[in-house]
């Protein structure tokens, strides 16, 4: 792989001198975020969205899969570098290209035409991507079928609201942010089907696709924005599918004096926010475990196949719901046992969940 070396950096300077205008550009990685160096180790470098590696989200996720990665292969080094606009996802990622990076990571659906193009350039070069398939052989897609915990988390939300309506908002309307909307949604229309009841979501229309949404990953004025007029509105549940911008619903939620409460995505809220008194539980993707997976196999000199990639569901335990943490006591037994057995009917086949954004 090393001899190819030459042949990429030349590529990638013919498509437009990406490495010449790094500096332009914004943030290019340097030594700052190394977790580790040194010597022949294999090197997984990751380029996060603008969203950060604190988002608390799938940045946070991807970066622990890493970290994960190394604590158990000690001879592999790790790195990141945080984009700043979108505009620095074709750069960063040509510098750990011409960094001699082995793994290079990408995270979020925003990275896919970024990582396609480089990937392209570069057809000796192992990438992997979380949340897309740019459908490149030399890119190892991560991607969750979120949609059946977030069926599970829409049934907890229409068995534990008070006011018959909860709602959800997106940060953008792409697939793997609306794939949790359109769960959410559903979950909660079997719930009215099996318990007779009429619960509302407000925030997102699975048939029309339209809803509520920050347009921004990061800011959480934007996001408590957006939440608050969904409590006008009525909804005493409120799932966040905005990164770091939902924190602003759940700290919002949190000054409410348990006006209304929340349900969190990608990470458990409870180990990853300061606001577990209000969130029901989070639907979680298992990105740290696919990405630790996938690194340790390449690192073990695996070739990575593109197709199928990863997939993860509830039946190999790629996406979840997380405990009740401090709701525990409040979901009714009941509950909890018929959100058991959607998991299990889920997983057999035997209920169907279907959206648009459903990894193919």
């Amino acid at each position: 792989m090393r001899s190819m070396r030459g042949m990429r950096i030349a590529s990638v300077v013919a498509m437009g001198g990406l490495v010449l205008s790094a500096a332009a550009c914004g943030e290019a990685p340097d030594e700052d975020n190394n977790a580790g160096t040194g010597g022949d180790k294999y090197s997984a470098c990751m380029v996060t969205d603008v969203g950060g590696i604190d988002d608390k989200s799938f940045n946070t996720s991807a970066w622990q899969g890493l970290e994960d990665a190394k604590a158990e292969n000690g001879d592999i080094d790790i790195k990141y570098v945080a984009s700043k606009a979108e505009a620095d996802y074709e750069v960063n990622l040509t510098q750990y290209v011409n960094q001699d990076c082995d793994f290079i990571l990408a995270v979020g659906g925003l990275m896919s035409e970024a990582t396609k193009k480089i990937a392209e350039a570069n057809p000796e070069q192992q990438f992997g991507i979380v949340d897309a398939d740019p459908g490149v052989a030399n890119v190892y897609p991560m991607q969750f079928d979120t949609a059946q915990a977030a069926f599970l988390a829409g049934y907890v939300a229409a068995g534990m609201t008070k006011t018959g309506k909860v709602g959800t908002y997106g940060g953008l309307p792409i697939p793997p942010v609306t794939i949790f909307m359109d769960g959410y949604a559903d979950g909660v229309a079997h719930h009215n089907q099996v318990k007779g009841t009429n619960v509302q979501v407000l925030g997102w229309d699975k048939a029309t696709q339209k809803g509520s949404f920050t347009n921004d990953f990061v800011k959480q004025d934007e996001g408590k924005k957006v939440s608050d007029a969904l409590v006008a509105q009525g909804a005493d549940i409120i799932m966040p599918v905005a990164g770091g911008a939902g924190l602003g619903t759940t700290s919002a939620a949190k000054a409410s004096g348990g006006k209304y409460n929340t349900i969190w995505v990608d990470v458990d809220g409870c180990k990853s926010t300061p606001d577990c008194s209000v969130i029901i539980t989070t639907v979680v993707k298992n990105i740290p475990g696919a990405v630790k997976e996938a690194v340790l196999k390449a690192a073990g000199g695996e070739k990575l196949a593109a197709d199928p990639g990863f997939v993860g569901t509830l039946a190999n335990d790629g996406v979840s719901i997380a405990p009740y943490n401090e709701f525990d006591s409040k979901v009714p037994a009941e509950l909890k046992a018929e959100v058991d057995k959607l998991k299990a009917d889920i997983s057999a086949g035997t209920v169907k969940v279907e959206s648009a954004a459903q990894p193919k």
